[in-house]
């Protein structure tokens, strides 16, 4: 690993960490990035080309998520450089040397991300007693089962309607990433109305401008197939998804899949982020400038973190589901209303909300 890491600024990071075994052929990284609300929390994601700098901005982003939701947590970011596509017994392996190795990092409490589930933190949890979004059999919530993160994004797109005139009902919506939060985001906004029009995953994008029947697009994926396969769909490469025609776009996979190659030729009036950093800050201002809407991630996807606090105190699957309802409601009219006041660009109100709540709390923690 030879990133030289850069990104510190008043905020963080509190500790960077790189783990190398051999012998489980593991490469990682864990970047906490601060704790001054409370032990950081976020995921562990897996996938062959991670790297330092994806780590340390998904985990300031974990660190604005948390400080923005109102949770007693700071952020971090753990990534394995791997393909998660691995036999099973070879991921179980991997995951639990991974687990051993952060086992004295007691400031960071993994949980499921791309490329790893409920399973992994079960077998964290086995090996070193700490991780959130468990199995249910093992107490836990299961968060991508149940469709936090997506029900949060729907909830965003939901408040949006007063600033953008799209109503759920009737929008057309485009989803960038038909996986675990894009999968659940399309049923809680087609159960709003929606009709989804377009979906991509790795294989490439499949165009139904009628709308997809859903059942028959999760039983595609659950069959191992791609959406590309949707009988009647016409098909176009990948990242065709993200200039598809529709009101509403989602984008639910990788990170910076919006840049200023693309922004121009985006025909959705409303994107509600999904994922985490899905946008370059030049993208964003561009759509800014052109009257497009973007809810900053942090602020729409923060139910999946939600539902892990409120599993992490004992609380259950119903309360984690009005909780999160409730709390994105909250911090996108927050957010809304300040972009609509003072036209400022979406993610420095975002910022603004969160930076401020986390100064707030470094300002209790001891200066000596």
């Amino acid at each position: 690993m030879t990133e030289i890491f850069q990104m510190t600024d008043d905020f963080g990071p509190e500790k960077v960490v790189h783990i190398s075994d051999h012998a489980a052929g593991l490469r990682a990284i864990v970047v906490i990035d601060n704790t001054a609300i409370g032990p950081s929390v976020g995921g562990v994601r897996m996938a062959p080309d991670v790297t330092l700098e994806e780590c340390a901005r998904l985990a300031r982003a974990m660190s604005l998520k948390n400080a923005a939701a109102g949770l007693p947590h700071g952020g971090g970011k753990s990534v394995i450089t791997a393909d998660p596509a691995m036999p099973l017994p070879e991921k179980a392996g991997l995951i639990r040397a991974f687990a051993q190795a952060i086992a004295q990092l007691t400031d960071y409490v993994p949980g499921p991300d791309m490329g790893t589930n409920e399973t992994c933190m079960a077998w964290i949890r086995d090996e070193i007693g700490r991780a959130l979004g468990l199995p249910r059999v093992v107490g836990g919530i299961p968060l991508d089962e149940i469709g936090a993160t997506g029900l949060g994004v729907a909830a965003a797109a939901n408040v949006a309607e007063e600033f953008t005139g799209i109503a759920l009902d009737g929008a057309r919506v485009a989803i960038q990433g038909y996986g675990a939060v894009g999968r659940h985001a399309a049923r809680y906004l087609a159960q709003e109305g929606a009709r989804i029009v377009a979906v991509a995953d790795s294989r490439g994008t499949a165009h139904q401008p009628e709308g997809f029947d859903l059942s028959r697009l999760d039983a595609l994926k659950a069959d191992g197939r791609a959406v590309i396969d949707y009988a009647g769909a016409e098909a176009a490469d990948r990242d065709a998804v993200i200039t598809a025609d529709c009101d509403i776009l989602v984008p639910a996979a990788r990170p910076d899949i919006i840049d200023t190659s693309n922004a121009g030729a985006i025909r959705a009036k409303l994107i509600v982020q999904g994922a985490n950093i899905p946008a370059t800050e030049e993208a964003e201002a561009e759509l800014h400038d052109r009257g497009v809407m973007v809810i900053p991630d942090f602020i729409a996807n923060a139910g999946g973190v939600i539902c892990a606090s409120v599993e992490y105190r004992g609380g259950t699957e119903s309360q984690a589901m009005t909780t999160i309802a409730e709390k994105i409601r909250k911090n996108t009219q927050e957010v809304l209303n300040e972009v609509r006041a003072h036209g400022t660009l979406p993610r420095a109100a975002a910022n603004a909300l969160a930076e401020s709540r986390l100064r707030e709390a470094m300002a209790l923690q001891r200066a000596f």
